[in-house]
């Protein structure tokens, strides 16, 4: 055993080890430490694990690689540093693990089959950036100050002071030029005369919110979110908004068209940065995304999608342990860009598959286990995940949002189960997939009469200043036609359709109209799969005055066929690009069927 062994191995049970410290009196064990094992067999190996629990001289840690090959008395090297990634320049457009591994770093130094215990620098030793320094030798700054900026892709990346400095400090030299994430860019003093050398990259623990202090001490401050985040899918902008700094969950069963749908809100929603953390998923699902996104143009800026994206990837073949650090790596990278003043969203795929992991995790701790042997602090854990979004004015006065969007899979498309609920607890937000939906082909398949939004209510200002006084009001007038339609769709499936009257009829016509042309949206065209606030504007006045119309109809057969003609324009017009004369015949026509039908 080298010199830096520490502890040892004195138990194995599947990727969970305990270790004990080979002299207590010299050193400790600490919560969420980060060691390795140095396996006996294959003395080259470092085998990284994190600890989960401290008993004395003894501790639980679970393994982020295969424990196969592990023997008791291995060694263990402790670094006294937490499981953190590494912050700066040169992250968007990556693709990580649960670890910050650079995926395509790994290949090419190891082939497509990784041996165990390699890794890969986070940020890349070797790339240089163009510093610009915005302080000055003899200014006092603060943690999280800016010191200057770098170009990166379509951002201007900001270089700041440290997080974890406590107090005020003072530039004691500061450098410009081009240079690499670990040359010194800068050198700090303190007041007792400490000094802290800046590089263009800093540590930070993934398990510990990274504006924690500067909240504390007044550096930054949480604002009220108080504005929507455009997806420019119509059924959730107008119907179920999500707000900039807020949570939202989208539950649905297999086939629902999740992944479809987290893909348009990740490519055409109004934010600066995107990060996708892929669960647990499916490793086909996860190879189409990091295929197809360097593919996809960014609306934006015209440049690829990739170049505002960060992927990070745990699938269902990779370790039960690193997928569930995944979730964490990925909100720590949003909380970091957000503290430079930008609008940041991730999206997690799904966040069932880091609950089993948890599960999994629980069980061979043999901890007390909770509903459906999930662990009992399952409902905190996602608390503690979807808490960490929120909207901050940071220390220079820019305001930076971080939104997060989590997918949930209940098995069976159940809603009751332990996830679904703990995270309906947590979220503001429901987009509920529904099978019945997407069976019929009605995409996307958020189902109308059971999600909800309560950030209605925090965006009045904001809904009155750009959709106007009225919008709300017409939205829950819009609600309530789809369950009266589906209501009275209920009682024709029973009574037939003689047993409903003819006004009840227009109803059920007139909601079915307004679920075809307006919440239904297509995402594999090239106009309607994104549209606008202003054009949504447009085509809601057009869908309402129609459905609150009184027409009189001579008899349902007349119903259905107005209805069923309107359906068939208002489509074509979705599909027309704006100001086109496609679009100009078709507003035409749709005009005039609506007249063509007298009003009582």
């Amino acid at each position: 055993m080298s010199a830096d062994v520490t502890a040892s191995i004195i138990a194995v049970q599947e990727d969970i080890v305990r270790l004990r410290l080979a002299d207590p009196e010299k050193g400790r064990l600490m919560k969420n430490e980060v060691v390795y094992i140095r396996p006996a067999r294959e003395p080259q190996q470092r085998l990284k694990a994190e600890v989960l629990r401290v008993m004395g001289a003894e501790a639980d840690a679970q393994v982020y690689e295969s424990t196969v090959g592990i023997g008791l008395g291995d060694g263990v090297e402790q670094t006294g540093l937490l499981l953190s990634v590494r912050l700066g320049p040169g992250l968007l457009g990556q693709v990580y693990d649960g670890l910050q591994n650079p995926l395509e770093a790994l290949a090419q130094g190891h082939g497509v089959f990784l041996p165990k215990g390699v890794a890969a620098p986070g940020l890349d030793p070797q790339a240089r950036w163009a510093f610009s320094a915005t302080r000055k030798v003899g200014e006092r700054v603060r943690a999280g100050d800016t010191l200057g900026t770098v170009p990166e892709g379509p951002i201007l990346h900001k270089i700041m002071v440290p997080f974890d400095l406590d107090e005020d400090w003072t530039v004691d030299w500061i450098r410009e030029g081009s240079m690499t994430v670990d040359e010194p860019a800068a050198r700090l003093k303190a007041p007792n005369g400490a000094v802290r050398t800046v590089t263009l990259a800093q540590p930070w623990p993934v398990r510990r919110a990274l504006p924690r202090r500067l909240l504390d001490k007044g550096y930054s401050t949480r604002l009220y979110p108080s504005e929507p985040m455009v997806t420019t899918q119509r059924i959730i902008d107008a119907f179920f908004p999500v707000v900039q700094g807020g949570a939202a969950c989208i539950p649905g069963p297999f086939g629902a068209g999740k992944t479809v749908l987290l893909n348009l809100i990740a490519r055409h929603s109004d934010v600066d940065v995107v990060v996708l953390v892929a669960c647990g998923e499916r490793a086909g699902e996860v190879v189409e995304t990091i295929t197809d996104f360097p593919r996809l143009k960014d609306p934006k800026t015209g440049r690829s999608l990739m170049d505002r994206t960060i992927i990070v990837c745990n699938t269902s073949s990779m370790p039960v342990a690193s997928r569930e650090a995944s979730i964490y790596t990925g909100i720590t990278l949003c909380e970091y860009y957000r503290q430079m003043g930008l609008r940041t969203l991730m999206i997690a795929d799904s966040s069932s598959r880091w609950a089993q992991a948890m599960r999994e995790t629980s069980g061979r701790l043999e901890e007390i286990p909770g509903e459906e042997a999930f662990p009992a602090y399952l409902d905190s854990a996602i608390k503690g995940v979807y808490e960490r979004a929120g909207v901050l004015k940071t220390n220079d006065g820019s305001v930076g949002a971080f939104t997060l969007i989590g997918a949930v899979s209940p098995a069976g498309g159940n809603f009751e189960e332990p996830v679904t609920q703990s995270t309906l607890a947590a979220v503001k937000c429901f987009l509920g997939l529904s099978y019945d939906r997407a069976y019929k082909r009605f995409y996307p398949a958020i189902d109308p009469l059971t999600s909800w939004s309560r950030y209605r209510k925090q965006i009045d200002s904001w809904v009155t200043e750009h959709m106007g006084a009225d919008w709300s009001a017409r939205i829950d007038e819009m609600i309530d036609l789809l369950n009266r339609g589906e209501d009275i769709h209920r009682m024709e499936q029973v009574a037939g359709e003689d047993g409903v009257s003819l006004e009840d009829f227009a109803v059920m016509e007139a909601a079915k109209f307004l679920d075809m042309v307006f919440l239904q949206q297509d995402a594999f065209d090239a106009v309607d799969s994104s549209m606008s606030l202003e054009r949504q504007k447009q085509l809601f006045d057009r869908v309402y005055a129609i459905v609150t119309s009184r027409y009189r109809f001579a008899d349902k057969e007349a119903a259905r066929n107005f209805f069923t003609r309107m359906t068939g324009l208002f489509k074509n017009l979705n599909y027309a690009a704006p100001e086109s004369p496609d679009f100009e015949r078709f507003a035409g026509e749709i005009d005039a069927l609506s007249a063509s039908v007298p009003v009582t």
